[in-house]
């Protein structure tokens, strides 16, 4: 199986796609921002720092980034594929990376681009919710992914809660960083030939399956 970046406007659909890959291929799903949002809830200064930058639409530092991301690809689960989703965000960070698969010896393998409309991504965010204990997520605006019960996890039986960074300011803030600094980066990969662009703006199952026929493609 392919490594396999996931890139796409915050709220287009990075992280239900990749727990559908997870579930499907057996391959780790690294959420850079589900692991910065675990540090965000430490009692320390690095965790109020993150937490800060989070609630602010503030992008963490790559140093802090790469050092996470460096550790967790070389864990065993790791060595038939991973799905990265929120990394890298921009040229440098790609850069950087690169230096690490060649230090480790692994192939980058390929990127996925979710294509939405502001309007679909400015819909989904500010109607998802997540279980904080099992982190699924789920939108209140979105039928296929909408909770059985209204408030409630499917799985667990607890509360939905709102990411404090789910808001229409700091989604514009998270949007417009990423059009400044992440349409290079997909240009970046389109120079190396390894870009797929998916139209994220129908449902989950349309996205889905374009992703699935570009992958049996590419691991046949």
């Amino acid at each position: 199986m392919k490594n396999i970046i996931l890139i796409a406007a915050p709220s287009a659909g990075k992280g239900t796609e990749a727990a559908l890959l997870k579930e499907e291929y057996g391959i780790p799903h690294i959420s850079t921002g589900d692991i910065l949002r675990e540090k965000a809830k430490e009692d320390s200064q690095l965790g109020r720092d993150i937490k800060y930058k989070i609630d602010n639409g503030i992008f963490v530092s790559d140093d802090l980034i790469i050092e996470i991301l460096k550790s967790r690809i070389q864990q065993e689960d790791c060595n038939n594929g991973y799905i990265l989703d929120g990394f890298p965000r921009d040229v440098k960070q790609a850069e950087e990376y690169k230096k690490i698969l060649d230090e480790l010896g692994k192939d980058i393998g390929i990127v996925l681009v979710i294509d939405v409309s502001l309007e679909t991504a400015l819909k989904r965010i500010l109607g998802r919710v997540v279980c904080p204990k099992c982190k699924k997520v789920y939108n209140t605006n979105t039928e296929d992914i909408k909770p059985k019960i209204d408030g409630m996890c499917d799985d667990c039986k607890i509360e939905l809660v709102k990411r404090s960074d789910d808001s229409e300011q700091t989604y514009m803030s998270r949007y417009n960083t990423y059009i400044e600094k992440t349409y290079p980066l997909i240009e970046y990969y389109e120079k190396q030939n390894i870009v797929y662009h998916i139209d994220g703006n129908v449902s989950i199952d349309y996205t889905h399956n374009q992703v699935k026929k570009i992958l049996g493609d590419k691991n046949d």
